[in-house]
């Protein structure tokens, strides 16, 4: 075997070409021989292949060239920066430990440079996925190859948000007040869908009433369909109401409190909660009738009414939204039995006479917007000096016959309190603080 020992190859003439071989000969490169390309090179086979750094990454960094890269994203999302795009570079990235779905993997192109078209930065979000891009002209930039599917390198981008206790569903994100704060949206997404928010807004119950006191009514009730966000909403999120367009801003969030009762009187109203232009309305206080009886209030849904004469509940939806926000609370028979307070989707219920047991509080509504089925805006129970007491759902209070303070709503339920029957000095039970949860798509 002959061997020729040179330290460079040139062309005869300048800026000539060079022939290594003739058709159908062989050449081998021994073991541990590194070739690197300097230049352009074109007519290999190996075009849109990578070499495959076997260095896990768990942090932000840049791609070189020719090179594939094993990304970790266990810790959080991690960068990388492409390389400057010539035609026929390429560059490979694999979900190391399957979480590209937890945290995502984030493709930046250098420059102005494009990914599939677009301008816009490239997320991997599907667990598990390995990519291979190659840059093919300024028009495309770099496109996905060896998977098949552009989208699994999306550049589609969604809202980023801050405020409230922030959880996630799949592809979701869920943002619950449960006191006053601010909804700040850091930025929106790139395509209609993906810059409005699905909510659910709900307002703090009324108070019940006291001395044959009607239960409160449930505050408020007011939601998105879900279909935008992939959720099983309650009834009140059906047509017309709509998700919630949003921008870049801080949206001041407001927690309506539950109404306060007082000794011998209609129970307390509570307080509206709102989030944009979306305002849920306070539910209404239950009669009380001592020394007389007073008039249920109305609200968002209304207060049940008390006392001996028959007395009304209060009107519901006030003021009126479609789909309504409540109901009307029930109505007081003639021998002491109280009507519940209205709920989020049902009237409530009347007392019956004589001594057959007082009004429930109306039911409440039930919405997957958190990813679980959770019932919320019960009005309270009514009261009575017999038996049943007025029973109650969704948050609300069931009534009572003793002495001292009814059953009070649950806390961020917006559910009514209950009726008390015996006194003076009773009071009924206090109305439940409302809520705010959005929702929103924060990846593919």
């Amino acid at each position: 075997m002959s061997e020729i020992k040179v330290n460079k190859i040139s062309p005869r003439t300048a800026c000539g070409t060079t022939t290594l071989g003739d058709s159908g000969d062989t050449f081998t490169i021994p073991a541990g021989v590194s070739i690197t390309n300097s230049g352009t090179a074109s007519g290999f086979g190996a075009t849109g292949s990578a070499s495959w750094n076997t260095t896990v990454k768990t942090g932000d960094f840049t791609a070189v060239t020719g090179e594939g890269y094993f990304v970790n994203t266990t810790s959080g999302e991690v960068d990388v920066t492409l390389p400057a795009g010539t035609a026929g570079a390429v560059v490979a990235v694999k979900d190391y430990a399957n979480t590209f779905d937890t945290n995502k993997c984030i493709l930046i192109a250098n420059g102005s440079e494009k990914i599939g078209g677009s301008t816009d930065n490239a997320s991997l979000t599907t667990e598990g996925t390995a990519v291979t891009l190659i840059y093919i002209d300024s028009t495309r930039g770099w496109l996905v190859t060896d998977s098949g599917l552009q989208s699994d390198a999306s550049t589609q981008t969604f809202i980023t948000a801050t405020g409230g206790t922030i959880t996630t569903d799949g592809n979701f994100k869920i943002h619950t007040f449960t006191g006053p704060g601010t909804f700040t949206v850091c930025s929106v997404g790139n395509q209609p869908a993906c810059n409005s928010v699905d909510y659910v807004v709900l307002a703090g119950g009324g108070a019940g009433g006291s001395h044959t006191g009607g239960g409160g009514g449930a505050g408020g009730y007011r939601e998105s369909p879900g279909s935008l966000t992939s959720y099983t909403a309650s009834p009140l999120g059906a047509s017309p109401a709509a998700a919630l367009p949003v921008s870049a801003t801080g949206y001041p969030i407001t927690v309506g409190g539950g109404g306060t009762a007082a000794a011998n009187a209609t129970g307390g109203s509570g307080v509206n909660s709102v989030f944009s232009t979306i305002t849920s309305a306070a539910g209404g206080g239950g009669s009380g009738s001592y020394p007389s009886t007073q008039a249920a209030v109305a609200g968002g849904s209304g207060g049940g009414g008390g006392g001996t004469s028959g007395g009304g509940g209060g009107a519901g939806n006030t003021p009126p939204v479609n789909p309504p926000q409540g109901n009307t609370g029930g109505t007081s028979a003639t021998s002491f039995e109280a009507g519940g307070g209205g709920g989020a989707t049902a009237v409530g219920g009347n007392g019956t006479a004589p001594n057959a047991g007082a009004g429930p509080g109306g039911a409440g509504a039930t919405s997957e917007i958190t990813g679980s089925a959770v019932t919320r805006g019960g009005g309270g129970g009514g009261s009575t000096d017999n038996s049943p007491q007025g029973t109650a759902s969704g948050g609300g209070g069931a009534g009572v016959m003793a002495p001292g303070a009814g059953n009070s709503g649950t806390a961020n339920t917006g559910g009514g309190g209950g009726g008390n029957h015996s006194g003076p000095p009773a009071t009924g039970g206090n109305g439940g603080s409302g809520i705010v949860i959005i929702r929103y798509k924060f990846q593919a």
